[in-house]
Parts: structure tokens; sequence; C-alpha cells
């Protein structure tokens, strides 16, 4: 296991999910909160609320909505595998998107002719 730094006494969430490696950038991290998309016991998060440890903290991306509890408290960005040391995530697995049966064309076949976009809409029913 990597070394983790001391753990701080309290930490901003924005910075906690920039630690943990959930957002690219301390500021798109804030940015997240401000907008509503992360909440922290079920309860909207301002960027500036601390965060303790058992804490679960909701974070809702494109598609989907991660849960994560937190283990431990980190302030400064650690590589990946130390990371997820510090959070559990409880998010369910994605569900599969169904094959539509939808032709595929060959990668570098070029630009569809005429017959093959007429033939492709057919197929997806207009």
């Amino acid at each position: 296991m990597t070394s983790l730094p001391a753990s701080p006494a309290n930490v901003r969430i924005d910075a906690w999910l920039w630690a943990i490696r959930v957002y690219k950038t301390r500021s798109v991290s804030t940015t997240a909160c401000r907008a509503g998309h992360v909440r922290i016991n079920e309860n909207p998060a301002k960027a500036s609320q601390t965060v303790i440890v058992g804490d679960t903290i909701r974070v809702r991306e494109p598609g989907y909505e991660r849960i994560l509890e937190v283990r431990r408290l980190i302030a400064k960005r650690v590589g990946a595998e130390a990371a997820s040391h510090c959070f559990t995530d409880h998010t369910p697995p994605r569900p599969v998107a169904p094959a539509l049966g939808l032709p595929q064309r060959d990668r570098g076949a070029g630009r569809p002719t005429k017959k093959d976009r007429r033939e492709m809409e057919r197929l997806k029913g207009r």
C-alpha cells in the first residue's frame, strides 16, 4: 500500500473529491458542488462544507450517480491506488444497454452511399 499523508482534522468536500480523483481539478469539483451535483448524507453540499469519516457522498455524473462512503480524510491529491483506500464505492453496477442490432460500418469504410443510408433508415424504422 502506498503511504498516505497524515489525516487532517477536517477537509472541504471539494478538496476531498479532488484528492480522491473524482474530479480532475479542484475548480471543477467546486463547480459541481455549486451546481448541486454533490450531496452529503442526502443533503445538497456547498463546496466549503466539511466531510467526516462515515459520511455518504453522492456525486451525479452524466448517466449515473456514484455513491461513496468516506473512510479516510485526505486534503492532498495522491495516486489512484492510494486514493482508493480513502473511500468505499457503493455505486450499483451500470445497466448494460441492449444491442439494438443496428448495422455497424467498418471503420475507415468511408461515407455511406445513398443506398446504404436508405437501408440504415429502413432498419431503424424511419
